[in-house]
């Protein structure tokens, strides 16, 4: 089947998820901040590498908004998608997956690590209108200090996380993890940095886990 049939799939699975869950849109998070960014730096391996593999997903697409209004349509949208990602991926390695250490895909065969889980969130979102420029794909270190892929949504309540690890939406400093590199507001392929760090990190690793869909 062709990729763009398949996203076809993906979104017609997204819109029937949505239709059953979420009777009321839960309050809103608590407050968080917004992280502080250092500087300019060279995208990413994985994302270079995906850009060649699906160039649609690496063009600017305006408006370049700074952040979004966190409405409670907003949220809704931004917990259903989280939650629809998490429950129906099946995460595993790249290693595993594509016998390469990394490998950064939208997962139209149902499966995926950290970073595809993220771009799988950010396309859906894009689909419900949300900017490109909200939606930045961030690296981190997870608390077993292993790189780990998530994906930020920049709000006016300040830089909220979507995790295939949780379907809890925390904000960043809420997160205990430490957060390296993300993409600019200004183009996805321009990065930022958010630590001091300067090495390319490897977000894929043997012990990927994910939210498990209830039996």
């Amino acid at each position: 089947m062709g990729y763009k049939f398949i996203i076809k799939i993906i979104i017609i699975n997204l819109a029937v998820f949505t239709t059953q869950s979420f009777a009321s849109p839960a309050k809103f998070p608590n407050f968080a901040n917004a992280a502080v960014t250092l500087g300019d730096i060279p995208s990413p391996f994985g994302w270079r590498d995906f850009c060649q593999k699906y160039p649609r997903e690496c063009e600017e697409k305006p408006p370049n908004l700074p952040k979004i209004e966190l409405t409670a349509s907003v949220w809704k949208s931004v917990q259903e998608v989280n939650e629809w990602a998490n429950h129906g991926i099946e995460p595993v390695s790249d290693l595993d997956h594509w016998g390469v250490p990394e490998s950064w895909d939208i997962p139209t065969d149902g499966k995926g690590d950290c970073e595809d889980y993220a771009l799988l969130k950010r396309k859906a979102l894009m689909r419900y209108g949300l900017p490109a420029s909200v939606l930045l794909i961030t690296v981190v270190y997870n608390r077993r200090h292993e790189g780990h892929a998530i994906l930020t949504v920049v709000t006016d309540h300040g830089d909220l996380i979507l995790d295939n690890q949780t379907d809890a939406i925390l904000g960043w400093d809420q997160t205990g993890y430490r957060f390296i590199e993300r993409q600019s507001a200004r183009s996805p392929n321009i990065w930022v940095r958010l630590d001091d760090h300067s090495e390319d990190i490897v977000v894929s690793s043997r012990t990927e886990h994910g939210t498990k869909p209830p039996p």
